[in-house]
């Protein structure tokens, strides 16, 4: 639940429960700014017909209409298409840390569907099988802690594991965008270390605390398109140059059947082989990569990711040499 619903609902308890609660009162209640209660009573207002006034001898707020209730969730066709959607999502996850909350977040949607709408999960499930592969595993309460910051503009301080260093160290970030790679979960933030926008493997993310009484101006420049642009799966790269990788004909069947990057250009050959270009600058990503096709493809430039490529097949090979 976002931190704005949960305050919507407590402040309808707090009204609905004849205790008259100020502007003063709510502020403090939640810690928040006067401006940020003020647009809460203005959504329930606008948002929800709530007959919400003020008495001045009272000093505080009241129902005009004690039978007035918060609706509850309305079936249209988004919201149904919403629920299948969530309902494959749990299915997915079946076996894995995921599987509690998305079954318990289902099971509350479906009271509302109508009964021509009543859907068996088990039923709906038993159909098909999703193998997630070697994923790594992200706490569900952090990615809920990560979208609600996102949208609230709340800045996180994160304890941070990095791999490649196999080092921890504190972070201040400002998190912009969730990115599900492979089934892998990416924060696409502001890092204050390094004073740029960067990726962080949610997984690697050891501890956090949500800075709610802090908010951070986003950037009306940056674009999530362009960011992940110069990226490669879960890799970003910064300076992007042309990659260009002939693949032979059995492999070629496959490459055509994906889009592999949004500035991809496929040239088709006579004899079945194709070449894919586009560019990039996450070169160890797009090494890594075309590692997995072995002898199936061959990459033409730059002539850097070339060697980078034979250096590693000729220190696979001397691995197999004895």
């Amino acid at each position: 639940m976002s931190f704005k619903l949960n305050r919507i609902i407590q402040i309808d308890q707090l009204i609905r429960s004849g205790s008259y609660p100020s502007l003063h009162s709510l502020v403090e209640r939640f810690e928040n700014r006067e401006r940020t209660i003020y647009e809460d009573l203005e959504y329930l207002r606008t948002q929800f017909s709530a007959p919400i006034k003020y008495s001045r001898s009272r000093k505080g707020y009241y129902y005009t209409d004690t039978t007035w209730a918060l609706p509850t969730i309305v079936t249209t066709e988004g919201e149904l298409l919403a629920f299948f959607l969530s309902a494959e999502l749990t299915a997915r996850y079946l076996g894995t840390s995921f599987e509690n909350p998305l079954r318990s977040a289902i099971a509350k949607l479906a009271q509302h569907l109508p009964q021509a709408l009543r859907i068996d999960l088990g039923q709906l499930t038993q159909h098909f099988t999703f193998e997630a592969g070697a994923t790594s595993t992200a706490n569900p309460e952090l990615l809920v802690a990560l979208s609600n910051a996102i949208v609230e503009h709340y800045p996180i301080q994160i304890n941070y594991y990095t791999a490649s260093r196999g080092e921890r160290n504190q972070r201040l970030i400002e998190p912009y965008h969730l990115y599900n790679v492979r089934g892998d979960w990416q924060v696409i933030c502001f890092d204050h270390l390094r004073q740029q926008f960067r990726n962080f493997a949610v997984a690697r993310i050891e501890q956090w605390e949500v800075l709610t009484r802090q908010r951070f101006h986003r950037d009306p420049d940056f674009s999530i398109s362009t960011h992940l642009a110069t990226g490669f799966l879960a890799e970003r790269g910064d300076q992007a140059v042309e990659i260009a990788v002939w693949f032979d004909a059995y492999q070629a069947r496959y490459i055509r059947e994906r889009q592999w990057h949004p500035t991809q250009q496929i040239e088709e050959h006579a004899d079945g082989t194709l070449t894919l270009r586009f560019q990039n600058g996450a070169l160890d990503e797009v090494r890594r990569w075309l590692l997995s096709y072995g002898g199936h493809a061959r990459v033409l430039a730059p002539e850097s990711l070339a060697e980078a490529i034979r250096n590693e097949a000729q220190a696979i090979l001397a691995q197999y040499s004895t």
